[in-house]
This record gives C-alpha cells, sequence and structure tokens, in this order.
C-alpha cells in the first residue's frame, strides 16, 4: 500500500465564526495545523503518495505544504534554525496531490473523486479532522489485514452505547484473521436502541479498489450525501474479488478536532507532553484548581 486520500472538503460550521475564513483543518493543535498530523501518521505509515480532496476556501492547505522562501530566507538570515526547518518540514513531508470535490456530496463522492490517481490497488483513507496519538499507530494493523484478507478494512472503536449515533456502527462477528472482526453489517448513525453493536467506525480505512465500482452505483443515503459507509455495506455482503469487509478495534488516544471538546482536549494532551509547554502548563493548571479546591472546602 502506497497511497493515501484525505478529504478534507468539510465546512466546519462547528467552529464557526472561526472557519469563515480558515479551513478546519488549519485550526493549531499547539503549533502545527491539525491536518499536518494526519498527514505525518501517513508518512510513518509508509504511505508516499498522498491526495487531498479539497473544497472553496481550501487554499490555506496547500500553502501550508508548500514552500514560502521569502519565510525561509528570513529565519535563516536571523539564525533561527529551529524555526526554519519547522516550516520547511511540512513542505518535504511526502508526495502531495489536490483534487477538488466541487459538489458536497458526502465522503462517499469525496473518495470516489481519488478514483483516477488511486488506480488499482489498495489504499488508505484518512479522515482530516480525526487525530491518532502518534504512540497508537492503526493502519500497519489494517494494512496486514487487508493484505491477508483481499478486503477492505475499517477502524472500529468502542464507545459509550448512548454515543453511537453519532458514528457510522458495525455488526460483527469473528474472523479467521488475528486482530480483526468480520463485519456483516455497517449502520449510519443508528438510534442506541437499534444499534447492533457499541463498535464505531472512525475516521481510518484501509480499501480495495472495487470500493470506487461500488460508490459509482451508491445512490445519496442519510442526508442526501453518497455514504462511505453504504459502499462499505454493499461490499460486507458481496462475493468475488475485494469483497467482504473487516474491522480493528482501536484501543488507542483519538480526538475528533472537530468537535469543540475534543479539540481542546486534543490541544491539552499534545501540549502537556511536550518538553517546551508541558512542565510551566502543569504548573498552571495546579494553580487554577487550587482556588477551585478551597472554595468548595469553604
Amino acid at each position: 500500500m502506497r497511497k493515501a486520500v484525505i478529504p478534507a472538503a468539510g465546512l466546519g460550521t462547528r467552529f464557526l465564526p472561526a472557519t469563515k475564513a480558515m479551513p478546519k483543518e488549519m485550526l493549531p493543535v499547539v503549533d502545527k495545523p491539525a491536518i499536518q498530523y494526519v498527514v505525518e501518521e501517513a508518512v510513518r505509515a509508509g504511505l508516499t503518495d498522498v491526495v487531498m480532496i479539497t473544497g472553496r476556501n481550501k487554499r490555506a492547505l496547500e500553502d501550508h505544504f508548500d514552500r514560502e522562501p521569502f519565510l525561509e530566507q528570513i529565519l535563516e538570515s536571523k539564525g533561527d534554525l529551529a524555526k526554519l526547518a519547522a516550516v520547511q518540514e511540512s513542505s518535504s513531508l511526502v508526495d502531495l496531490h489536490y483534487l477538488r470535490q466541487g459538489d458536497p456530496k458526502g465522503l462517499g463522492h469525496a473518495v470516489l473523486r481519488a478514483r483516477a490517481h488511486v488506480g488499482n490497488e489498495p489504499f488508505a483513507v484518512l479522515l482530516g479532522d480525526d487525530l491518532i496519538d502518534e504512540q497508537d499507530s492503526i493502519l500497519d494493523d489494517m494494512a496486514r489485514v487487508q493484505e491477508l484478507t483481499g478486503g477492505s478494512v475499517v477502524a472500529l472503536m468502542e464507545v459509550e452505547p448512548e454515543q453511537i449515533s453519532v458514528y457510522g456502527c458495525a455488526d460483527v462477528v469473528s474472523s479467521e484473521v488475528d486482530g480483526s472482526l468480520r463485519i456483516r453489517g455497517l449502520v449510519e448513525k443508528p438510534e442506541p436502541i437499534h444499534a447492533p453493536s457499541n463498535l464505531a467506525i472512525i475516521g481510518r480505512y484501509v480499501l480495495h479498489p472495487r470500493i470506487f465500482d461500488v460508490l459509482d452505483q451508491t445512490p445519496p443515503g442519510r442526508g442526501g450525501e453518497i455514504q462511505l459507509t453504504d459502499a462499505l455495506q454493499t461490499l460486507a455482503v458481496s462475493e468475488g474479488e475485494g469483497s467482504g469487509v473487516y474491522g480493528v478495534i482501536f484501543r488507542g488516544r483519538r480526538f475528533d478536532t472537530g468537535d469543540k471538546l475534543s479539540y481542546l482536549k486534543a490541544v491539552m494532551t499534545v501540549a502537556l507532553e511536550r518538553g517546551d509547554t508541558g512542565p510551566a502548563l502543569r504548573e498552571w493548571l495546579e494553580e487554577v484548581r487550587t482556588p477551585a479546591r478551597q472554595s468548595a472546602d469553604a
């Protein structure tokens, strides 16, 4: 597996007005935009060719991963080599390509836009607002399962039953491949009472290229959009090359940077674990908590 697709065409309405003129993927997690963490994850997994699916007002994404000679020259002349290296890093991570989605027809449509670029080979999909802790990689395991089964693989995460209605949900049975489950059904955002499990689909996929043929024939579903979940449901119950869908359960740390609270948790977690910000931030947090304790004791 060499290629990755990163859908990043969403409007980011949950973060308005901050995202009125700035893509939600460019919201900073300490000093790097959220989207850079996603690209770095793809690079760590050995992916060498990344296509980003963008939309209107997303030019900042392309600018961020491009060279900025004037800024680099200024930093070099000032001798600020640390900042220079950080700026240059984002433009040398991986071979990046960009495609416009055009009409906002859903995640399935965004993935389908990458068909000509991906061709006839398995590929990864990383959603641009899902941050996976770099110590908890899952793409390698998913690629292994895909190679052994010849099907498609989704990342699953256990959630509280009442939370399942905001996710795609998997109906699973045991699998012949260690570390995976066979998926026999997928439901997009079910009501908790109708959910077949508490296993939610999160934003990592390793897909057989047959998914493109299925997406091309998938009618609009929930919300009037072409749902990737619906196409995967078709593959889950089909036969022949590229059929079958499997799940790998993710048990590490994951943040949804499209959700305000989860985004703040991502910022705090990264800041606390960094040597340049962690110690002072912990000290400040303790100062903030101490008056709260005193007030409660009083």
